[in-house]
């Protein structure tokens, strides 16, 4: 495994022990299922078994006269307004009807869990099934049942900034499609008309579910003055102070968001869920409030992966020069659009990594009588990749030109625009392709029969926002850092404390990563879009070199010297020209604070999206049983355009995760609908890889000089390494066996099915 040169750093990329691994490996972490407070009652929804029916009455009586039931709520109890954190299309609890099996129609708080699901069964509700639809395709066809007649006049937040469209809607537009978003280049009906050949195919993803190890749950107490304070799984707290406070009619500053690791994330944990409806509850109850979901419920009603149709229609002349594309991708958002931080999926734009004159780039949100999506792992690009690295060796097989070799005389280098319209600076994609084939053994003879090779492109911007640090010496010579970046699982933590300790001349053990609470920081974007390390880790980079500042100005004064001739390193200010006199970190902060000027450097960092992006090339080796369909991952690589790697412990486990994400996506998982319910309900169904399913695993790094926006000139990697996954098999099988799956997983009943023909 080759890494970055890293000999002008003492601390940055040295593999440093995450910094709340003890605290999670002795159970000290505190989790928001974990929170106790006096008098805290227990949460129960009652749930709709009905996919789409209108309400015709709810009878609470028995639920309210059981021992030990607090508050029973319906919708008449709570405000009428809608919610969502972009487009705001759902109710707190459901009103005239429910739109998904699963959907909240009344909530129960009480003195135990035990009570409060015994009373939720005690609720009767009545209820007239109406007309469902549940594919996104039929969602759209004229006379479908419409879901939301009013979505035109549902209050929005700003539509996404990144596409250069007015999004157009079809006219008439369908009745359940509520945005369309669309961008491109060029002239594309000209393109086509210059083609020697056109090329058209679609593809099916299915819905898939984060599988964090922590289902939803929040604590919320409203007290008697109306101050909220909140522990929730949520990663991204300041938007949801924002979304409760909106929905509650309150001043933000009510409300508080406290600090809570979260037991896994991958997406999921950036909505509402619960949160909104306990204020409620707590407020109606006058008591603290805990609601923790089931795994069934995770399953029937959190906000799972998108499934898509990706339709791709793609213009080449006869030497493999690709001259125009047309793709639309049609999302099933499911009931509401409300757990999205944008109206659309941006990353289920189909156009890919490949220089394209004429381009015309969709993406089709529809409603269904299904459980409202959210994001998952890198949102829409799973399914996207999929279908254009499908795509892309289909056409090369049908030209009879090399995958490799017709990837290369297409892929995007530096001048060339995306198929979106956009431009990146230094693009690496050539480079990735190249160094995975050789990894792979690509065109070398195959170690047996049945045995292929597969490759995939993908490329995935550092995402924007703003956040902020704080760095205080501390009396012992230690150094605190206030982060506003709660712990998801990815380890931004010790990147901080690696960052911090790197400019201060210090080691980690020096370092001590505080995270506050909403009350504590200015507004943060919260952890997410592959920017944790950009916008926490240059907050931390400018904080601290304003601490050092700050030493040095206090040293200067100390020692009786100009700050220029003031050098600090490991944990001394010394005064170069003065016999090298020094001062300590620890007598610097005494003498400070003996003053009443601690001694602490503040920084707020905010970006647009930077124009750089990374790129990645992943590479499969499968072998496929004939008799059975089962196919077996030999070997995979994935090659990382990544920059400066700045802990290489947390950077592979970000490679190694993303492939099993991306692994189980390919080859295993999905919920499948039945009659509008989810019919996996448990991990017994719904089946994730184990470490028996994941092969030899190579990891390449590019030996370029770095130049990410990140600190010290990272790139983004948490969503790098599971969109290509899947490409990269399916191409495989189909170079193994023939099969070509149009659609995931690839289990081996569709492998089997397709080496007889059906």
């Amino acid at each position: 495994m080759t890494t970055f040169p890293t000999s002008t750093f003492k601390v940055i990329g040295q593999p440093i022990r995450r910094i709340e691994g003890p605290d999670k490996t002795t159970g000290a972490a505190r989790y928001a299922g974990d929170i106790l407070l006096p008098g805290m009652l227990w949460a129960k929804v009652l749930r709709s078994p009905h996919p789409h029916a209108r309400i015709r009455g709810i009878d609470t009586s028995r639920a309210e006269a059981l021992p030990g039931v607090h508050v029973v709520l319906t919708a008449a109890d709570v405000p009428s307004e809608l919610t969502g954190r972009m487009l705001k299309d759902m109710p707190l609890l459901a009103q005239d009807r429910v739109r998904f099996a699963g959907e909240k129609v009344a909530v129960v708080a009480a003195e135990d869990k035990a009570t409060a699901d015994a009373a939720t069964e005690l609720i009767d509700v009545d209820y007239e099934d109406l007309p469902a639809v549940y594919d996104a395709l039929e969602a759209l066809e004229s006379g479908a049942p419409v879901l939301h007649e009013g979505v035109d006049g549902y209050t929005h937040g700003p539509w996404p900034a990144l596409w250069p469209t007015d999004f157009p809607m079809p006219d008439p537009k369908p009745a359940n499609q509520y945005c369309r978003i669309s961008a491109g280049k060029g002239d594309l009906e000209a393109g086509f008309a210059q083609a020697d050949r056109i090329f058209e195919h679609r593809f099916k993803l299915p819905m898939t579910h984060q599988a964090y190890m922590e289902p939803h749950a929040c604590v919320v107490d409203v007290d008697a003055s109306g101050h909220v304070d909140i522990w929730a799984h949520n990663k991204q707290p300041h938007g949801l102070k924002a979304q409760v406070a909106g929905i509650a009619g309150i001043e933000p500053d009510s409300v508080r968001v406290n600090v809570a690791y979260i037991g896994g994330d991958f997406g999921g944990k950036s909505s509402f869920m619960d949160v909104p409806l306990m204020y409620f509850v707590s407020k109606a109850a006058g008591r603290p409030i805990k609601m923790v979901m089931s795994y069934t419920e995770e399953f029937m009603a959190s906000n799972p992966r998108h499934p898509a149709y990706i339709d791709l229609k793609t213009g080449v002349m006869n030497d493999g020069t690709i001259v125009a594309r047309h793709a639309r991708s049609t999302l099933n958002c499911g009931a509401y659009a409300a757990f999205k931080p944008q109206a659309a999926i941006v990353g289920a734009g189909a156009g890919g990594g490949y220089n394209i004159p004429n381009t015309l780039v969709e993406i089709d949100m529809v409603y269904t009588n299904t459980v409202p999506r959210g994001h998952s792992r890198a949102p829409g690009t799973p399914q996207a990749t999929f279908a254009v690295e499908s795509h892309t060796d289909i056409i090369a097989k049908e030209l009879g030109i090399d995958p490799l070799e017709f990837r290369l005389k297409n892929v995007l280098h530096d001048g060339d625009k995306t198929p979106s319209g956009r431009e990146w600076k230094e693009i690496t994609a050539e480079q990735t392709l190249r160094a995975a084939a050789e990894a792979i053994g690509w065109g070398n003879d195959k170690p047996g029969p049945n045995v292929g090779r597969g490759l995939s492109l993908f490329d995935h911007p550092t995402g924007f926002g703003n956040s902020t640090a704080t760095v205080k010496l501390e009396q012992d010579g230690t150094v605190r850092v206030l982060s506003p970046s709660y712990d998801q699982g990815a380890g931004v933590h010790t990147v901080v404390q690696q960052i911090v300790a790197e400019e201060l001349g210090l080691t980690v053990d020096q370092i001590v990563v505080d995270v506050v609470g909403t009350d504590d920081s200015p507004t943060d974007s919260g952890v997410g879009n592959s920017r944790t390390t950009f916008l926490a880790g240059q907050a931390a980079v400018q904080a601290a070199v304003n601490a050092r500042n700050e030493i040095i100005r206090v040293a200067g004064d100390l020692l009786e010297c100009p700050e220029d001739d003031v050098e600090v390193t490991g944990g001394q200010a010394t005064a170069r020209g003065r016999g090298g006199q020094s001062i300590s970190y620890a007598e610097i902060a005494v003498k400070a604070a003996g003053q009443g000027e601690p001694v602490s450097g503040f920084a707020e960092f905010k970006s647009g999206s930077p124009d750089i992006t990374s790129f990645v090339t992943q590479a499969a080796e499968v072998e496929v049983d004939r008799d059975t369909g089962q196919v077996s991952i030999r070997k995979f690589v994935t090659v990382v355009d990544s920059g400066t790697i700045i802990n290489p412990i947390g950077h592979r486990g970000q490679i190694n995760g993303g492939f099993v994400t991306g692994l189980g996506y390919a080859l295993m998982e999905e919920m499948p609908v039945s009659d509008g319910h989810v019919e996996t309900l448990s991990f017994a169904d719904y089946k994730i890889p184990t470490m028996m399913d994941v092969p030899e695993l190579t990891a390449v790094y590019l030996p370029e000089v770095p130049s990410g926006p990140t600190p010290y000139q990272g790139k983004s990697v948490g969503e790098t390494h599971n969109p290509a996954v899947g490409g990269a098999i399916a191409n495989a099988i189909a170079d193994a066996v023939g099969v070509r799956l149009h659609d995931l997983p690839a289990t081996a009943e569709k492998v089997y099915r397709g080496l007889k023909g059906g």
